[in-house]
């Protein structure tokens, strides 16, 4: 008959302090979570949406095709409530007319946008959000991507480090890019 492992006392003392009271049960920072979505399905764009419309501080946004009007305007209501947002997109990608207006519709709203033009295509999509929230995954910022293809999303919640990392990558897309000139 094998023993039962022993608990170190201090487990019992935090045990103990929980229950009366005087430590709370609940984390004190945020724990790290993780969400998926999919497309066709449609989680994908809901979780995009709403990794946009939690933003508090700033957003800053890296994609490849731009032309959803769903997220257009997700982005600027963020601005119009006071959040920060900066776009870079590939340049080539998005030449089409729903590209050119999707980015016109930003600019116009005062949303920061720029277009890079330094790769073969800039094929990243990520949103990093208030310094501690990733999505990411292949989900371009379309209608194609909701409604047709299949793509999916990954988003990850209160990592500070791993957006950190993301941060890097996109400033120095943003440095390379230039700024988007409205046409109308």
């Amino acid at each position: 008959m094998s023993k039962a492992p022993r608990l170190p006392a201090r487990v019992f003392g935090v045990a103990a302090l929980v229950l009366s009271g005087w430590l709370p049960a609940s984390p004190l920072l945020a724990a790290p979570a993780v969400q998926v979505g999919f497309s066709p399905e449609g989680s994908a764009q809901q979780l995009v949406l709403s990794v946009i419309g939690e933003a508090q501080r700033d957003i800053r946004l890296m994609g490849y095709a731009f032309t959803s009007p769903e997220v257009a305007r997700a982005l600027i209501a963020a601005h119009r409530r006071g959040v920060g947002i900066w776009v870079v997109v590939d340049a080539k990608a998005n030449q089409n007319g729903a590209g050119r207006a999707a980015l016109n519709l930003l600019a116009n709203a005062g949303v920061n946008v720029r277009t890079v033009n330094s790769y073969k295509i800039l094929h990243d999509k990520v949103i990093v959000v208030d310094g501690v929230t990733i999505e990411t995954g292949s989900f371009n910022f379309s209608r194609a991507a909701h409604r047709a293809n299949s793509e999916n999303v990954v988003v990850l919640r209160d990592m500070p480090e791993v957006a950190k990392q993301y941060m890097a990558h996109w400033q120095s897309r943003w440095a390379q890019g230039q700024d988007w000139q409205s046409t109308y």
